[in-house]
């Protein structure tokens, strides 16, 4: 299913249906007056939020949606029906704003939060409507109101309590499937990961963490270097960031120099999203030499850092439980510990 995280559209309400003039005619009933009915409204347009989803509808890369018309007025005083609301559903962490001004429709953080984006035009009063005590053959009539039209633009923000930022290559996919049930790609080039991942990590005592894995970052990423500069919207919402540092890179870089390119980045892309509350992390630990490097790095940085291995599952358990403090305060009966055990994630959510 092809992932769309961001869309230009068009949405219209559609028309109120035309008012009716009609007067009444019945045998023995001479100058029975004018029974024009008012036409019904046209239908709204609603986007609605849903957990069910994880990418914006296809159709928004088609231009936009429209609603229905109201039906028009008719004889004997019978109003138009109002057209049906025109529904679209798109995932919770839609954002909207309108393209002319720039203001903000709706930010849709709940599921079923609904707000209407374009309102359907009023029907048209029908003759009877114009009838005074001394205008009581009203020919007037009026057409129905044309529907709302608003050019819109609407992207996608993930909404997870933990988000992955790291190097391509860091092992950021590989702890997401060691920590969740995703299946997040996994490979040893550059960007195996093209499109943000969601993990559901069961923390014990009845709490979850959700965790993003979005695609690696370079140094140029806040100019559009890269892909990770499209997908940094989706770790902005989080709570607390995972910077993942490959302890002994492939290509023999500097991990200090790697972490301090990252976090320049970030800072350059928004400073709200630097100013996070941030793990460190050190991947690979199992490796020979990982160990002295994570000694020199924690020295380095001036901060604590976390030795794991996510490929060998090591030293799991006391992310997550730093990560869960973190997010909602520390849990009795939390399946990790300082063994590195953890309960596996049962659920996932790949966009």
């Amino acid at each position: 299913m092809e992932f769309i995280d961001e869309a230009d559209i068009v949405v219209t309400g559609g028309k109120g249906g035309d008012g009716c003039m009609s007067f009444r005619r019945e045998k023995y009933i001479p100058k029975g007056g004018p029974d024009g009915g008012d036409g019904g409204r046209g239908g709204h347009v609603i986007f609605r939020a849903s957990h069910g989803l994880n990418t914006l509808p296809i159709e928004m890369r088609r231009g936009g949606f429209s609603a229905k018309k109201g039906t028009p007025g008719m004889g004997r005083n019978c109003a138009g029906r109002d057209a049906d609301d025109l529904v679209v559903e798109v995932p919770v962490g839609a954002v909207v704003a309108d393209r002319d001004t720039g203001a903000l429709v709706a930010d849709l953080t709940a599921s079923g939060q609904e707000v209407v984006v374009a309102s359907g035009g009023r029907g048209g009063r029908g003759n009877k409507s114009f009838a005074t005590a001394t205008h009581q053959t009203p020919r007037e009539y009026e057409e129905g109101r044309a529907g709302e039209e608003r050019r819109l633009h609407v992207e996608l923000k993930l909404i997870a309590d933990v988000g992955l930022a790291g190097l391509p290559n860091a092992g950021k996919s590989t702890l997401l499937r060691a920590l969740s049930a995703a299946r997040p790609k996994v490979a040893d080039y550059p960007f195996t990961t093209l499109r943000p991942n969601l993990g559901i990590i069961d923390a014990g005592g009845y709490r979850t963490l959700v965790m993003a894995d979005i695609p690696g970052l370079i140094e140029g990423a806040h100019r559009g270097v890269g892909l990770g500069v499209r997908f940094l919207r989706h770790i902005e919402r989080t709570k607390v960031i995972v910077h993942l540092i490959d302890l002994c890179p492939v290509d023999e870089s500097d991990p200090v120099a790697n972490y301090h390119a990252i976090r320049r980045e970030l800072g350059l892309y928004s400073a709200t999203l630097a100013a996070k509350p941030e793990v460190v992390v050190g991947n690979k630990i199992d490796l020979p030499g990982a160990p002295e490097a994570l000694a020199r790095f924690s020295k380095e940085v001036g901060r604590d850092v976390l030795g794991l291995s996510a490929l060998k599952k090591q030293n799991l358990g006391p992310l997550v439980g730093t990560l869960v403090g973190m997010v909602s305060g520390p849990t009795e009966g939390a399946p990790y510990g300082l063994d590195g055990s953890i309960g596996k994630g049962t659920s996932e959510v790949n966009p």
